[in-house]
């Protein structure tokens, strides 16, 4: 599939089709949006919010959350912040997540299937990484996203004039519900 990718970019390139997609790095609407890596939010997540190529910082992981005060999804945002001028924090989580319910546990199975020892995730412990918790989803999804806006606003690296609110997009339909 990568080769397939690189032969894709060459003409690309060659056509100059990257002209329409050129801006700078500066968002242009001073907006972050923190959201899920899911692939049904490639497209639809920009269009629902009618967000263009350099309109907004868009730093997606699993779940669209923050997970730590210091991970590195907030590590992106204080960037965007102090680097680039966000003013503005949109979190988006999204219906039918697979994030939800995920764990350690399931994940523990998978891994052992693909060759990783139990050897080797003890030594992971051992060097302070709860698995459980860095593996760990969510159970309910209007909860997570108000815990993620809980831990980016109240971030000691935060200043207090950035706005930071919340959103459930409908995965299939792009409709935003805001969680308060």
């Amino acid at each position: 599939m990568i080769d397939h990718i690189i032969a894709y970019n060459k003409t690309f390139v060659q056509k100059k089709k990257y002209e329409k997609f050129i801006t700078d790095k500066y968002p242009d609407k001073k907006l972050a949006v923190l959201s899920c890596m899911d692939t049904r939010l490639t497209e639809l997540l920009p269009a629902a919010l009618g967000l263009k190529n350099g309109d907004a910082k868009i730093i997606k992981n699993a779940g669209g959350l923050v997970i730590s005060a210091f991970d590195s999804a907030m590590r992106s945002l204080v960037v965007a912040i102090y680097e680039l001028g966000v003013k503005e924090i949109m979190v988006v989580g999204h219906s039918h997540c697979g994030a939800c319910h995920m764990s350690y546990e399931h994940f523990h199975h998978e891994m052992i299937a693909r060759g990783i020892t139990d050897k080797t995730l003890d030594t992971i412990r051992k060097c302070g990484i709860d698995l459980n918790t860095w593996l760990e989803g969510f159970k309910d999804l209007p909860t997570s996203v108000r815990n993620t806006i809980h831990t980016i606003s109240t971030h000691p690296l935060v200043p207090k004039d950035i706005i930071v609110r919340g959103f459930i997009i409908d995965s299939e339909t792009g409709a935003l519900e805001e969680i308060e």
